[in-house]
């Protein structure tokens, strides 16, 4: 019998809300942009999901390809798993009944590489289908704490640098995208060093 990380892998635990709350049921294809080595994929892997995803760090889409045939023997996991950027990823649109996005948007270099890779994301996207999207933001944290770089990048306490988004600009990216809020943004203050937001959002 498998044991929760051999089932589950590393997964996120607010993804795993979703799956819990029924939202990621058998059927669906999923589509992880920015899928790194795969941690998020595991339970879908081995619960006969199709599952794909891009990530342009080379290395990190090797070993998701390695994993994805370990774990579904036969898979083509090349054709699966590409290097590519989300904004200029080779798969067509209206592509996947789910879109994981996951620890990815705040490494844009700017107001337009975000936008572009969000609509990258966005358009993979079924009508109807789920959209779950974890990143960095000001969200929840005083923002004398985060020092402006120019073009929505900041320097976060913790001392990385990412793009961070506001509450504003989320609820405003509902509405350009036509996307339906699914759940209220849940964010996640790490000890006064960086916060992360869940957004969940339904393709309308």
């Amino acid at each position: 019998m498998l044991n929760l990380i051999e089932q589950f892998g590393d997964i996120d635990i607010y993804l795993f809300d979703q799956l819990l709350r029924g939202r990621i049921t058998s059927g669906m294809r999923i589509f992880d942009a920015g899928c790194g080595a795969g941690r998020n994929l595991v339970y879908f892997l081995r619960n006969g999901y199709e599952v794909f995803g891009v990530d342009t760090d080379e290395n990190a889409v090797r070993r998701m390809q390695a994993l994805a045939a370990t774990l579904t023997p036969g898979l083509p996991a090349q054709e699966h798993f590409r290097n590519e950027p989300i904004e200029l990823t080779t798969f067509p649109n209206q592509f996947a009944h789910v879109v994981i996005c996951s620890a990815v948007l705040h490494f844009a270099r700017d107001h337009a590489h975000f936008d572009a890779m969000l609509a990258g994301a966005w358009r993979l996207l079924k009508p109807g289908g789920l959209f779950f999207c974890r990143l960095a933001s000001l969200i929840g944290m005083d923002e004398g704490r985060f020092r402006p770089l120019g073009q929505g990048r900041f320097l976060l306490p913790d001392g990385s640098e990412r793009y961070l988004v506001d509450e504003a600009r989320l609820t405003r990216a509902n509405t350009e995208l036509t996307g339906q809020a699914l759940d209220p943004l849940k964010t996640t203050v790490v000890q006064n060093e960086r916060c992360m937001t869940t957004w969940v959002v339904r393709k309308r």
